[in-house]
């Protein structure tokens, strides 16, 4: 990966879908460490930084101290951490409490080693004062963003109908943009939908419509008809 130009290769062991975990994959990792810690470093021989993205543990919070020593002895880039465990899925509050608690440790045992945190994290705002409070060096934000496509703005603010749907276009336009270079499915594009649809009258029965789209071109179709509507009915 380093001969094609890759900057860094990111280890993903947080996966907690069943089939990836049940199989000793993802989250499944953490109940393999001896395992995790060839795979690390594998990666690492490739002479390109590798980066590992991981939970708490597997089925209990208090397995989080032995298993990011094991990960913090890798000697890797960085470490981003999903602050609950795979049993937790995302069905309870992340544990911001530990994060004190690890940073400590990676202070401890790996110095050099970034720590990134995520989990109920919303917006920008948020993250940067959590890396103020703890120390740490970074934030990554998921499920935020279908909340709030703006989460990453720097002086956050109410956003209009107008702006919220002109953000959609926007995210059309780059789909067209970079379906050229790489063929990708429309389907799982409409999962987007509902994160710009909504707060105006008429949202429920144009996001319904937009879930019937198959195309970038049936979207911006409604998303017209819609807008020509509402003006008609200003």
């Amino acid at each position: 990966m380093a001969e094609m130009g890759f900057k860094g290769i990111d280890l993903k062991m947080c996966c907690p879908v069943p089939n990836v975990a049940t199989k000793g994959k993802g989250s499944g990792l953490i109940q393999r460490p001896e395992i995790a810690a060839e795979i690390i470093q594998a990666a690492k021989a490739g002479g390109i930084p590798v980066s590992v993205k991981t939970r708490l543990g597997y089925s209990e919070i208090d397995e989080w101290r032995d298993w990011l020593r094991h990960v913090f002895e890798q000697d890797i880039a960085n470490l981003s951490i999903h602050l609950r465990t795979r049993r937790e899925m995302s069905k309870v509050d992340a544990h911001w409490e530990l994060i004190g608690e690890i940073k400590k440790l990676r202070d401890e045992i790996a110095p050099d080693t970034l720590l990134t945190i995520n989990g109920d994290i919303p917006d920008r705002k948020t993250g940067l004062e959590l890396a103020e409070k703890y120390g740490i060096d970074g934030v990554m934000i998921g499920r935020g963003i279908f909340h709030n496509p703006y989460a990453f703005e720097k002086e956050p603010r109410e956003h209009t109908s107008e702006e919220l749907l002109g953000l959609l276009r926007l995210h059309l336009d780059l789909f067209d943009q970079y379906t050229e270079n790489e063929p990708r499915q429309f389907k799982p594009l409409r999962r987007f939908f509902k994160i710009y649809v909504r707060g105006i009258r008429g949202a429920s029965e144009l996001r319904h419509q937009l879930m019937s789209t198959n195309t970038t071109d049936d979207a911006r179709k409604l998303l017209d008809e819609f807008e020509a509507q509402t003006e008609q009915v200003k």
